[in-house]
């Protein structure tokens, strides 16, 4: 990589090579040629197999100093040279600028790739694919642009993908549901299209689903209530509209849903009993209309509730959880009243 550090680290940088100098001898001459670029060996094997450098203020030697950490330059593809690498993080520095090596493919042992929250462009390798062992893929907070690659979704063993805040554009590929290992799919804060592939509704380890702050378009899938362990959806903020799905409220593993923002239509379901448990339900700036259900107030436990900014009308119900809600959860409604709305009915 070239220019690891901004001049205020190079005594950080220094610390980390003397930890690896007396190790560098054991390496093959092949890595000995790449480590010009990331001076680091395994005392053990021999070869370089973990890249670990984690920027901001996570590391016990930027808090000691009170400062975060800063790293500009770009990837250098002699890291391609490595070919035993199973993990590959230079994550959080902010500065690391330029394209992801497309030669980044053939690292065929890599399972952790983690370049978040720095200023890398370009697209995701086309054929990213190839990293058959690939359980981690964290891009986000980046600058990425063009589509999801068709070969990721190729990638069986990935439990772990975050994209979150670049210009990825495109629709989510049909047979993303192939990712049958996935757990947390965080998507959002991107410019992705289209509808919600019916593939996810087959991926029984999703636990985690955030695709707010896109473009997505159509309804949302009545098959999604039907997710056993799905407790964090986020739809926040697309273009979705038609009715909620009675199945999802009732989905008693849900913890957290946020479909605000969209153009939702009809009536809340009315579908909440002792299993409900949600710590966070948003279900504001839509076009719901009807009644507050009065199952809620069965629920075993709604810690927030925003269903301001929609059509609703008629009393809110009274006891819990709507006795320890602000009327800000309630506002800007068609005819809503009673407590704890100043509107009396």
């Amino acid at each position: 990589m070239r220019k690891l550090l901004a001049s205020p680290f190079s005594s950080l940088l220094a610390v980390v090579f003397i930890s690896v100098i007396s190790v560098v001898r054991c390496c093959s001459p092949k890595d000995q040629t790449a480590l010009n670029a990331f001076k680091s060996c395994d005392p053990d094997s021999g070869r370089v197999t973990d890249i670990s450098l984690r920027g901001e203020s996570e590391d016990a030697i930027f808090q000691k100093a009170g400062r975060s950490g800063y790293m500009s330059g770009s990837i250098d593809p002699a890291v391609c040279d490595l070919t035993a690498l199973t993990s590959l993080v230079l994550a959080d520095w902010k500065g690391i600028t330029g394209e992801i090596p497309p030669c980044i493919t053939s690292l065929a042992s890599l399972r952790i790739l983690d370049l978040a929250g720095n200023k890398i462009t370009g697209e995701i390798p086309a054929e990213i694919g190839k990293l058959s062992k690939l359980a981690v893929l964290n891009l986000a907070e980046n600058q990425m642009s063009g589509e999801i690659p068709a070969s990721l979704t190729s990638l069986i063993e990935l439990k772990h993908l975050e994209l979150t805040e670049n210009g990825i554009t495109g629709v989510i590929p049909a047979d993303f549901g192939s990712l049958k290992m996935l757990s947390r799919v965080l998507l959002g804060r991107n410019e992705l299209t289209g509808s919600i592939p019916e593939s996810i509704s087959g991926m029984e380890r999703l636990a985690d689903l955030d695709l707010s702050k896109n473009h997505i378009e159509g309804p949302i899938p009545e098959w999604m209530g039907n997710m056993k362990v799905l407790s964090l959806l986020n739809l926040d903020c697309n273009s979705l509209t038609g009715p909620i799905p009675g199945s999802l409220l009732s989905n008693s593993g849900l913890d957290v849903a946020n479909l605000s923002r969209n153009a939702l239509e009809g009536t809340i379901p009315d579908v909440f009993g002792s299993k409900t448990y949600l710590v966070s339900l948003d279900l504001s700036h839509n076009s719901l209309s009807g009644r507050i259900p009065d199952s809620l107030s069965s629920a075993k436990f709604v810690g927030h509730l925003d269903i301001s900014h929609n059509k609703l009308c008629g009393r809110i119900p009274t006891g819990f959880p709507f006795d320890h809600l602000e009327a800000t959860s309630f506002s800007d409604n068609q005819c809503l009243c009673g407590g704890p709305l100043t509107t009396s009915c």
